[in-house]
């Protein structure tokens, strides 16, 4: 058994013990059953119609938004969300798991997946061969051992440290650029780990075989918050790398799905559901005052 199986091992077993701990942390307010909405109901597609089902795909966990304990049940925001959206749609929406987000996106682009609610950064280049829905805005810091050992406080300090990532995500893409540059200036080399998952790249910090975990400021605050006073947040108020960086669900370029998504979560920003959401799961900080299909710019 390699060293990499037992991390992913252990960051699953960390993970589905650590969801039910954060949800009873967090506000039990119920969130409010939605009404069918018929007029929406009526824009789906005609196939998702007649089985009354869509199939949402997820990485793995990626909390607070998606804690996953089995390859079909999840709880958190965005399995929050999807209960809302499906309410309003009149269907039912079955969650499925792939390893990492190349597998997501390939997964939708295949057609075995309608979509994925994520939420998943919204790119440029990504909008190509996707379109994004998005609901979220976001920001991209570090994760660090308590006491910031490294001294790590924005993309500028991470040379010379060891930097995890989610494979595939725009963080590696960040990261490596910046190990690049590290290079050129003649400082001390960047060291890059890529993991297919957020529990398993976090537990490399906390195993100190990484310095840093360098992702989604919204799913860093909850495993800090987990971490027994093992881990902080350092980088915040940074732009490291990223502008504006927004996150949605994403479908296949030019999907009917894509409109219907956006209006059914227009209608949830309309009638508070988004907002008792985001503030059940901490993620006030993260709403986004207009959703829209491809916001992002670069």
């Amino acid at each position: 058994m390699t060293i990499r199986t037992i991390l992913c091992a252990t960051a699953v077993a960390m993970a589905m013990s650590q969801a039910p701990a954060f949800a009873q942390a967090t506000s039990n307010a119920a969130i409010p059953e939605q009404k069918a909405n018929d007029a929406l109901r009526a824009k789906l597609p005609e196939d998702v119609k007649s089985s009354n089902k869509l199939i949402s795909v997820n990485s793995g966990s990626f909390p607070p938004y998606e804690i996953v304990t089995d390859t079909r049940t999840m709880t958190g925001a965005s399995a929050d969300m999807t209960d809302a959206i499906g309410q309003l749609l009149g269907v039912k929406i079955e969650h499925a798991t792939v390893s990492g987000l190349s597998a997501l996106l390939s997964g939708i682009k295949s057609g075995r997946y309608q979509f994925s609610m994520g939420p998943v950064g919204d790119f440029k280049s990504r909008q190509e061969a996707n379109d994004f829905v998005d609901w979220v805005q976001e920001y991209v810091v570090f994760a660090v051992q308590k006491g910031n050992p490294k001294g790590i406080k924005s993309l500028d300090d991470a040379c010379g440290a060891r930097i995890a990532v989610q494979s595939g995500g725009s963080a590696e893409k960040v990261i490596k650029a910046q190990a690049e540059k590290c290079e050129a200036d003649g400082k001390p080399k960047l060291e890059v780990q890529s993991y297919t998952d957020q529990p398993t790249s976090i537990l490399s910090v906390r195993s100190k075989r990484a310095d840093a975990f360098f992702s989604s400021q919204a799913p860093l605050t909850y495993f800090v918050q987990q971490s027994n006073g093992e881990l902080e947040l350092t980088g915040v108020g940074q732009k490291n790398g990223f502008d504006d960086l927004f996150q949605g669900a994403v479908v296949t370029k030019d999907s009917p799905l894509g409109p219907v998504l956006l209006a059914a979560i227009q209608e949830l920003v309309k009638n508070g559901t988004y907002a008792q959401i985001m503030k059940k799961w901490g993620l006030e900080n993260n709403m986004i005052a207009e959703p829209g299909i491809n916001k992002a710019q670069k």
